[in-house]
């Protein structure tokens, strides 16, 4: 096979690195996603334990203190939902990256090997070529040397 055969099979490893950088960045933007999803929920929380940590002598302040403290809780239980929602499409994104890095490096080995190929079929020709060269000088002397 020759380098201009394998000019279809480059293509694809083209395409192929585009779409495997495309996931890679996909996969980058989804791990930030869900980052910034659970460290809301843990803000969420925090703010709740430090409510409900508050000391209060009033009826008033207490009612208002419960209502405060359910309004947090319902926004942290709210934002879980979402980091789980994001963990669920990082999840996804990292398969996606998997499978397109995989397919990559498939083409790529077979690029590899049809490069390995052809200098192994370079060098047995050339192989031959010394040979052959090598049996005419051997004949030239063998046939000079009994004249």
């Amino acid at each position: 096979m020759s380098a201009a055969e394998d000019r279809g099979l480059q293509a694809v490893s083209r395409v192929r690195a585009v779409r495997e950088r495309d996931s890679r960045l996909g996969l980058q933007q989804a791990i930030v996603e869900q980052r910034q999803h659970e460290q809301a929920v843990a803000d969420l929380e925090q703010s709740v334990r430090e409510h409900g940590s508050r000391v209060v002598t009033d009826a008033a302040q207490f009612v208002a203190l419960r209502a405060s403290l359910a309004a947090l809780t319902d926004a942290a239980s709210h934002r879980r939902g979402e980091a789980d929602q994001a963990a669920v499409v990082r999840s996804s994104a990292d398969a996606h990256w998997h499978s397109h890095k995989t397919r990559l490096s498939a083409v790529d080995n077979l690029l590899e090997s049809r490069v390995d190929e052809r200098r192994a079929v370079d060098a047995h020709d050339e192989a031959r070529e010394l040979d052959e060269v090598a049996g005419r000088l051997w004949l030239r002397r063998t046939a000079g040397g009994r004249s």
